[in-house]
């Protein structure tokens, strides 16, 4: 069995966590997630910790018991805290704005580009160059700013575009005559 499985997920008195049919449901001041469970799988609750059981003795069982293990502890990370990811704009008149329920962007192009924020996700736009997505959804949150960033991902030679915050572009050497 994996080491990450052995560990058991603590779960706060404020979280409420159901197991039935194989559905994982965990709700939170965040909101609710939803998780399906797989056969190979075997979870109990007990004294406000989760454990989690491979069913057989197969290679894939024990593995798939760290990653569903890791998957509710994410769920239930999210639900209390939650998630999130900052992303910085980089380039002359790029500019980030939240209007209503959509992103607006402004890049470089002839045109604007509108970006629908999907549900359960939160964007904040503390100045324009910078966007920070908040949500309880870890898998959601990090596709929302990997959508985001493709927009306009950040360019070799000067660096231009939209990149995560602390993330290292690596500059080339601009060609020489």
């Amino acid at each position: 069995m994996s080491r990450i499985a052995k560990n058991p997920v603590d779960v706060p008195s404020d979280v409420e966590v159901k197991h039935s049919a194989g559905n994982v449901t965990v709700k939170g001041k965040n909101g609710e997630l939803n998780c399906q469970l797989l056969s190979q799988v075997a979870m109990e609750i007990s004294d406000n910790q989760l454990k989690f059981q491979p069913t057989d003795d197969s290679k894939k069982s024990m593995a798939l018991t760290g990653t569903f293990r890791s998957l509710v502890n994410n769920m239930v990370f999210g639900v209390t805290t939650g998630f999130e990811k900052k992303l910085e704009l980089r380039g002359v008149g790029y500019r980030s704005q939240v209007k209503g329920k959509s992103l607006n962007l402004t890049l470089g192009f002839s045109h604007p580009v509108n970006f629908d924020i999907p549900v359960g996700i939160t964007i904040e736009t503390p100045s324009q160059t910078e966007i920070v997505i908040k949500g309880a959804d870890k898998q959601l949150v990090g596709q929302v700013a990997a959508n985001i960033r493709a927009f306009r991902p950040p360019e070799p030679y000067k660096g231009k575009g939209i990149r995560y915050v602390g993330e290292h572009i690596v500059m080339k050497e601009a060609k020489k005559k």
